[in-house]
């Protein structure tokens, strides 16, 4: 791994616990029409989110470059590449590793014609880190794992770390994200497979079986968020369970800009995933109880 790419793997996971909570506000492409308030008034979300501290922030390069500028250089960001929904309706790339890489004053020839999206429009932002989303079981699984892999190699040029966000679907009745564990261990496998070098997915319920499927990942593993909780502390419980499997954190959204009050809700699962304590005893901590 190069100095490069190992910095800024060392700044997501910073903190002295080793682990990584991050925020992600890249989910626009699941609403449709209906986008959540804590989409929809977006700067006051990043706002809101910042003054908690992550120890990072996933989102697309459009609001990243319309408004992130306030907030840069204090968290480390992540960008999004890929819109898609599990019923592959949306499956795109819109972003590229070179978007998210800060940007120099000398390119090489070579690099800048081995990129595609690399004209004079193209955003550099700054990233720490390039995400891509997939979902695999089903007719586009090879799709995806070859974004991925496409994605791996461009941001090699750059030391850039990619995180793939990989879900196993099942198509029985309607298109879903499912969580065995034997699926889980599955994309898990496929995101490794295609050089990620961090892998998020979905908590697969039990602690004892994710547990073996992160002792099984030599690259850091870290769980999604989930669907939106009725009770933080639903998706605190979640959490603190990732935690004790081993897993590296976990990357929160709808539970925390869902949440009325989403500082503390940023805060509350920093002190679940960084000083290990119980939903109860971090609500607590925190003025939630």
């Amino acid at each position: 791994m190069g100095i490069g790419k190992r910095t800024r793997l060392n700044r997501l996971f910073s903190h002295p616990s080793g682990r990584l909570c991050s925020v992600a506000v890249d989910h626009f492409i699941g609403y449709g029409q209906g986008l959540p308030v804590g989409l929809r008034q977006i700067c006051r979300t990043l706002e809101a989110i910042v003054a908690g501290r992550p120890d990072a922030v996933t989102m697309h390069k459009g609001i990243a470059a319309s408004a992130w500028e306030p907030h840069a250089g204090k968290v480390p960001l992540i960008i999004q590449g890929i819109i898609a929904r599990p019923d592959d309706s949306a499956l795109e790339l819109i972003a590229e590793p070179f978007d998210a890489f800060l940007c120099v004053v000398l390119i090489s020839s070579s690099i800048r014609n081995s990129i595609e999206d690399s004209n004079a429009q193209t955003f550099c932002l700054g990233a720490d880190a390039f995400a891509v989303a997939a979902f695999v079981r089903g007719a586009t699984e090879a799709t995806y794992l070859r974004i991925v892999a496409e994605c791996v190699r461009k941001a090699s040029h750059f030391d850039l770390p990619v995180i793939v966000h990989i879900y196993p679907r099942d198509f029985t009745d309607s298109p879903k994200i499912v969580h065995e564990p034997e699926q889980i261990a599955w994309a898990v496998r496929c995101g490794l497979e295609c050089g990620a070098d961090v892998i998020k997915t979905p908590y697969c319920g039990d602690v004892k079986a994710f547990s073996e499927i992160v002792s099984d990942c030599p690259v850091p593993l870290v769980a999604a968020g989930g669907p939106k909780a009725e009770k933080i502390e639903t998706a605190l419980q979640m959490v603190y369970e990732v935690v004790q499997s081993g897993a590296l954190g976990a990357t929160i959204g709808r539970n925390i800009w869902g949440f009325p009050q989403i500082t503390k809700a940023v805060r509350v699962f920093k002190t679940v995933i960084h000083e290990g304590l119980t939903p109860e005893e971090a609500m607590q901590k925190e003025g939630l109880l």
